[in-house]
């Protein structure tokens, strides 16, 4: 007996284990999307360039070189050369000095760049992940749909099999029959209809896992409800808090500020140090020194016009980082509301109006069979639930969704019953 017992609850839990492989999981994925999605890729790679440049704009300008001669008598090299007091040959080496200032804020401005690509990089993660979400919950929607639709078709004909017995019985008129015929027709389109929805969201997350987009997928487990207890206060702050599009925004700002601080340094003026050896043959060797000045003599033309420009700037990504906040604040709170609208209004079908139609087209059915009601009665009632439960499965729908895009504005998990 305990072998048995053994047995029976392996076969069990294989059988299990193999339902679960053919289910389609949230989990992997999401795991697979930010493996493969190559949009994700190159706003990693685009980041991991931007991460480079703080250096080399932080860094003096190459060094300049010079080798050549100075002749006489002669345009060949080293003529006069230990005879002539101007023939010589050497070198020169020159290094430009920008104002020690102007390469930290340029090193400073570049930081904020790499900063914004890593947002950018972040946003396309959590954009990723919610499109794919948002396909997954349309997949199971849809394939919901099409067994609600396909249950009901079987009522269909079973409304058809007792118009038919009645009407033999001359108890019904040929039109009923009609009728249920016609509602039967509509349902097979409308479930055509949820199976082209469902190709579709099949072909969306392929398109986002990287694969082929003919590729098959299983269906996903059936979509619990779930309860959304969050507020909007809770969801504003960790907008504020973590949603990219703020937060690069604001690193533009910052950007903006520093290169409006550059470009008053550009009114001060940048040195270059110049030195050089040159050989005069049997002369004695002659040296050479120099510093230059980059006078900015043309202010009112380059600097000022640069200075101008850089404010504008600062302005504009202020009005952004405006926008930025008003958007992500209305975005929030209309998420919110769908969620919550939803929520309610899945509670209420679920409590009141899908018992209520259910028992309707049942005592209407029972009714219609022996004669009570006439047939525009019993098929009002089938309608009735038929459309009750299409609108739950709807709001069901509209519920996963809201939440997802409350996940991408804020960074938290709030589905957390599904997997």
């Amino acid at each position: 007996m305990k072998i048995a017992r053994v047995l029976v609850l392996g076969v069990v839990s294989l059988t299990g284990q193999l339902a679960a492989q053919k289910q389609l999981l949230l989990g992997p994925l999401i795991e697979e999307a930010l493996r493969n999605n190559p949009q994700i890729k190159a706003a990693q790679k685009q980041y991991e360039a931007a991460r480079q440049r703080p250096d080399r704009e932080s860094s003096l300008p190459d060094p300049e070189i010079s080798l050549g001669y100075t002749s006489n008598g002669s345009p060949l090299p080293f003529a006069g050369l230990g005879v002539q007091p101007t023939s010589n040959a050497g070198l020169m080496i020159a290094q430009e000095f920008p104002l020690a200032s102007k390469r930290k804020l340029r090193g400073d401005i570049a930081a904020r760049e790499a900063d914004a690509a890593f947002e950018e990089y972040r946003a396309a993660r959590l954009m990723i992940v919610s499109q794919l979400k948002q396909a997954y919950f349309r997949l199971a929607y849809a394939r919901a749909l099409a067994g609600l639709l396909q249950r009901n078709r079987e009522l269909a004909r079973e409304l058809i099999s007792v118009a038919e017995a009645r009407y033999a019985a001359g108890q019904a008129a040929q039109q009923d029959i009609f009728q249920a015929h016609t509602q039967l027709s509509l349902l097979e389109a409308r479930i055509a209809k949820a199976e082209q929805l469902s190709r579709s969201a099949e072909a969306e997350i392929n398109w986002l896992l990287g694969r082929a987009p003919e590729t098959s997928l299983p269906s996903p487990p059936e979509i619990s409800p779930g309860r959304f207890q969050g507020t909007l206060e809770q969801l504003y702050r960790a907008a504020r808090e973590n949603s990219p599009r703020l937060r690069r925004e604001t690193v533009m700002l910052q950007r903006a500020e520093l290169a409006l601080n550059l470009s008053r340094k550009e009114y001060y003026p940048d040195y270059s140090v110049s030195a050089g050896y040159f050989t005069m043959g049997r002369m004695p060797d002659m040296y050479e020194f120099r510093v230059g000045i980059r006078v900015p003599l043309y202010f009112w033309r380059k600097q000022r016009a640069d200075v101008a420009e850089q404010v504008h700037r600062l302005a504009q990504a202020r009005h952004e980082l405006e926008s930025a906040e008003q958007w992500l604040h209305f975005q929030v709170r209309d998420n919110y509301l769908m969620a919550t609208t939803s929520q309610q209004l899945m509670d209420h079908y679920t409590e009141v109006l899908l018992p209520q139609a259910r028992l309707a087209w049942e005592a209407a059915l029972v009714a219609y069979q022996s004669g009570a009601v006439d047939f525009q009665a019993v098929l009002s009632s089938f309608l009735t639930a038929l459309s009750y439960e299409e609108s739950y499965y709807e709001e069901l729908l509209n519920f996963h969704i809201a939440l997802v895009r409350l996940e991408e504005l804020t960074g938290m998990e709030l589905i957390y019953w599904v997997r």
